[in-house]
């Protein structure tokens, strides 16, 4: 069993990722770490390798943390929750943790399309964290 998190370079992925640290330590599991971006002329090259930096830094840090755990970037055109549940499923996800952020009264109307659709289609518990 896995603390699957779904992360990304914002605010809310750094949140997401250290629930995730927690989590795992309190359940004496693994962590993976999941971060998806489309590719295909979708995202800017320079997103591309700012996000690659963005994941050596944490792995540099989950060095430090004494557990274990992966990283996996995929860029492949899925939709980020498609791949953070495909994850879940293939690595047999105890919970998923991802980051939610702060949304306007219309934005509240719509929790987000990758956070619902993670919600709906989980294998497991989603763990949230506003922020």
């Amino acid at each position: 069993m896995s603390v699957i998190v779904g992360y990304m370079s914002a605010d809310r992925g750094r949140a997401a990722l250290e629930l995730g640290i927690t989590e795992a330590k309190l359940r004496g599991t693994d962590l993976v770490v999941v971060h998806s971006l489309h590719g295909a002329g979708v995202d800017d090259d320079e997103d591309v390798v700012a996000s690659d930096r963005d994941l050596e830094i944490i792995d540099e840090e989950l060095s430090k943390e004494g557990i274990t755990y992966s990283i996996h970037n995929f860029v492949r055109g899925n939709a980020p929750a498609e791949d953070i549940v495909q994850a879940a499923s293939d690595l047999g996800g105890e919970v998923i943790v991802i980051g939610l952020r702060q949304r306007t009264s219309a934005g509240k109307f719509l929790l987000g399309s990758n956070a619902h659709d993670i919600l709906m289609t989980a294998p497991c518990p989603v763990l949230t964290i506003r922020v």
